[in-house]
């Protein structure tokens, strides 16, 4: 029963990557929400870094980090609409073990009662590599938000009850 919740909180080191041709460190809402809050829930974050909107940059970052064993959770932010430089999901996607085709659905289901329909344009994924987990979500700080505090928190949560993902990642 690996998938039931714990009686511990067990801490977990995460990477996060701001993935756009116009941010730097000082302009980073939405990485650096995601690194505080990260740290806030108690887990460790072990690298974050910007990256310009390319799938060979992009996918050439995660793949490091899943294979680094440390690393835990990759939480990807930006590259997920509809332009022509927005390919997070293609980057990320050809290295999932396992999708997890829910992460998408349910954050544009809660997205939806945040942004209507604009939700449509979001191509939000998730997924497993070398029991890491990924989540590539919208650049927004707001859609940050939303992801981590409705979502990401609750499943990166070894006490969260009945299931979460902590017993598929790490070591």
């Amino acid at each position: 029963m690996s998938h039931l919740s714990t009686t511990e909180f067990k801490a977990s080191k995460m990477a996060v990557l701001t993935v756009s041709d116009t941010r730097n460190e000082e302009t980073d809402t939405s990485g650096g929400y995601l690194a505080q809050a990260l740290q806030q829930a108690g887990h460790l974050l072990a690298d974050k870094k910007i990256v310009i909107d390319d799938l060979y940059k992009i996918r050439a970052i995660v793949s490091i980090w899943i294979a680094d064993p440390e690393i835990e959770a990759v939480l990807i932010t930006g590259g997920t609409g509809f332009t022509s430089r927005d390919t997070t999901p293609e980057a990320v996607a050809v290295l999932f073990d396992k999708q997890v085709e829910g992460f998408g659905e349910l954050f544009r289901h809660v997205s939806y009662q945040e942004i209507g329909s604009s939700t449509i344009q979001s191509r939000a994924v998730a997924g497993f590599a070398n029991k890491t987990v990924i989540f590539c979500m919208p650049g927004s700080t707001g859609a940050c938000k939303t992801a981590w505090s409705k979502i990401i928190v609750e499943q990166l949560n070894s006490q969260h009850k009945p299931c979460n993902f902590m017993p598929h990642i790490g070591l």
